[in-house]
């Protein structure tokens, strides 16, 4: 246990006459502070299927997510078996026990196009999705605008770049409507259910922060939120993740160890972070490996981690989170103090192992 924490709980213990009795001289209400930007960590279970082969399961994400000490995991609807009770509360026992929250529900969903039973079918599909995420004790849900698919492949789709042509006979403002429209239908359900729709830069209308940003506007409610993937700007990412920042309620941070399945990007994280910081952003940052070579999460650390993780460590309040980091041979151990700062060598490249003291 660290120095301030033994004083905090000392100051408390001998406070405690004084807590329990109210002092009612105090005239004026206390401030209420801002609180400090908070950053917790969670990874996507993503990062180990790439829809290619056998999946990875849900299951085995929690193992993996619990041997360094993450605290949550982002679910990819696809990647879970049928969604029957007994498999829920499987997965739930299986995380708690592991000390592992469900921290985003990510479906795939297209609310773009001018068939009108093809939207329907959408929105049901929303809605029970919606229902399968409070089952599930998960608080949020990324939502895709969806796109025109006027290119078929999603592998052609990624060589133009994310960028595709209208569907000929309509405009964008057309796939805007029918989109917002689709979203309002679906938000009843969010509310009733208490589960916040995280709108993410995913391609289509959202291949920008003005498309992102003019749905968002355009729908009045608190259960409509804006997920941050920061692998899904390819040109001038900043400019356009900094537009996104304010609105922001979950973050997905790509890497891209081994090359990237379909393109690569060499992020620069202490900015992105600092754009984070800006915002006082308070929330979960979940690391997603979008590269050929991730086998286990501990790869993906050690390949991509030395840009990401030490500008991400440098925003959380060690007050509240402890970590030992450990290079690969498990020597050179550092246990932080509250107010730490870390440079890691590049040839030295940490596990992070949650600390116990």
């Amino acid at each position: 246990m660290s120095n301030s924490r033994r004083q905090f709980l000392g100051t408390l213990m001998a406070g405690g006459a004084a807590i329990v009795a109210p002092s009612f001289a105090l005239a004026e209400k206390p401030k209420v502070p801002t609180p400090a930007p908070r950053i917790k960590l969670s990874i996507s279970s993503y990062s180990y299927w790439h829809f290619k082969g056998e999946k990875f399961s849900i299951e085995k994400v929690i193992d993996e997510a619990a041997k360094i000490g993450v605290e949550g995991i982002d679910i990819l609807h696809r990647q879970m078996e049928e969604p029957t009770n007994g498999y829920i509360q499987k997965l739930k026992r299986h995380a708690f026990v592991n000390g592992i929250a469900f921290t985003c529900l990510s479906i795939h969903q297209s609310f773009v196009s001018p068939d009108k039973d093809f939207l329907k079918k959408e929105i049901e599909h929303t809605k029970t999705c919606i229902k399968l995420a409070a089952d599930m004790g998960i608080p949020a849900l990324r939502l895709n605008s969806g796109r025109w698919g006027t290119i078929k492949s999603f592998d052609d789709l990624m060589k133009n770049r994310g960028v595709e042509p209208v569907l000929p006979g309509y405009t964008e403002d057309d796939g805007f409507k029918w989109c917002i429209d689709s979203i309002q239908q679906c938000l009843p359900t969010a509310e009733e259910h208490g589960v916040l729709l995280a709108l993410e830069n995913h391609w289509g209308l959202c291949s920008t922060p003005e498309g992102q940003l003019r749905i968002k506007k355009s729908i009045d409610s608190p259960w409509l939120g804006i997920m941050m993937d920061t692998g899904n700007f390819l040109e001038d990412p900043y400019k356009k993740l900094e537009m996104l920042a304010p609105y922001t309620n979950f973050v997905q941070a790509k890497t891209y160890y081994g090359g990237g399945e379909w393109y690569s990007l060499d992020l620069d994280y202490k900015k992105i972070f600092a754009i984070l910081k800006k915002v006082n952003y308070q929330g979960y940052v979940s690391l997603e490996f979008e590269g050929k070579e991730v086998t286990s999460l501990v790869d993906g650390l050690i390949g991509q981690g030395v840009k990401l993780l030490p500008a991400l460590m440098s925003e959380i309040n060690f007050s509240t989170y402890d970590f030992v980091f450990a290079s690969s041979d498990n020597s050179n151990v550092l246990l932080p103090n509250d107010n730490a700062s870390f440079v890691f060598p590049s040839d030295q490249w940490p596990y992070i192992i949650p600390s116990l003291v």
